[in-house]
């Protein structure tokens, strides 16, 4: 039984790492940590989780050592909280961007500062057990990837390796919830402002887009809104191809590519109402859907990829690639399946 510490743990997606490591059999929560729930039960902050523990936050100076530390922080502030955790010899996963990216020039352009432990993030996993599952067997430090960045590059990734976009750029378009916003959004966040809105809040710029291109080698160009639901994101990526490509050659690339993965789906139906990826239908679960189309009009694959962006887009991943560390089974305490209807 391995002991566990959430860092951060008042916000959504400490919240949803908590939900599912209390259901997890190898792994023990002994402490939460938030400085301004300090005192409270974790129940407060996390209703949905009442009665299932009797935990409370403690403040991040009475932090304890542990076998597993998950950073649920804000970006910027894990950079100086993991080093400690790593010389003590305990594993950490970091839900933040703060070890995600391999280049650490990269930090002052998309998070305004220069990175102090460029040694580490050569060191990091990225968290996607899809593309890493190997490097994650003997990881030390875990960098869990962005929501946005896990739909569309698990959606892209079999498009670039199979040569399809002839080194040309890719168009992405993002649509999240409101919860990818966490839940201290600001004003943004405010119901009035929230409700029924599409809002393109970065059409250009966006963070994940270092990420996507780190992971799949394509030349990305993003861009990102926000959307009614609370939970749920939505990638569909646009991968200009030099001619049309038929729909059974991107079943064969899809199929090879996520046949043997436990939470990649691949969706592409002739007729229904669910033809292809839909995050509602993933609310809770740590499956990703993947889905294409193509495009004879102007030579195109359009590629998609849906996920509930708490679950497969951040404590879920997180707790996927533990399982891939710990030599577990990927599936342990990931076995929720969706709601329909919802």
């Amino acid at each position: 039984m391995k002991e566990a510490v959430i860092v951060g743990g008042s916000g959504y997606v400490g919240g949803e790492l908590l939900r599912l490591l209390l259901r997890h059999p190898e792994i023990r929560v002994v402490q939460v940590t938030s400085d301004s729930q300090a005192g409270r039960p974790v129940g407060r902050s996390h209703p949905n989780l009442r009665r299932a523990t009797d935990l409370t936050f403690v403040p991040l100076a009475e932090r304890r050592p542990a076998d597993l530390t998950f950073f649920a922080t804000p970006h910027g502030e894990s950079m100086g909280l993991v080093p400690p955790v790593l010389d003590a010899g305990g594993i950490a996963i970091d839900l933040s961007a703060d070890f995600r990216l391999k280049d650490p020039s990269l930090y002052p352009t998309y998070y305004g500062r220069a990175h102090p432990r460029p040694d580490l993030l050569r060191e990091a996993v990225y968290g996607l057990p899809e593309l890493h599952r190997e490097a994650l067997r003997s990881a030390r430090l875990i960098a869990v990837p962005g929501c946005i960045a896990t739909a569309s590059t698990l959606a892209l990734a079999p498009v670039v390796r199979a040569g399809l976009s002839a080194d040309r750029p890719v168009v992405i378009d993002a649509k999240s919830g409101s919860s990818a916003s966490g839940r201290d959004a600001g004003p943004a966040g405010a119901h009035a402002e929230r409700s029924n809105v599409m809002r393109a809040y970065a059409p250009t710029g966006h963070r994940h887009t270092a990420e996507i291109e780190q992971e799949t080698g394509a030349t990305v160009a993003l861009s990102c809104h926000s959307v009614e639901p609370v939970r749920g994101v939505l990638a569909t990526c646009h991968v200009s191809t030099s001619a049309p490509v038929p729909i059974r050659d991107l079943w064969r690339i899809y199929r090879s590519a996520y046949a043997s993965e436990p939470f990649v789906r691949v969706v592409h139906e002739n007729d229904g109402l669910y033809r292809e990826p839909e995050p509602r239908l993933l609310t809770g679960t740590n499956y990703c859907d993947v889905g294409f189309a193509s495009d004879d009009h102007l030579p195109r694959v359009v590629a998609l990829g849906a996920i509930d962006n708490l679950v497969k887009g951040a404590a879920g991943n997180a707790v996927q690639s533990v399982n891939a560390r710990c030599g577990w089974p990927e599936t342990t305490a990931l076995d929720a399946l969706g709601l329909h209807p919802l």
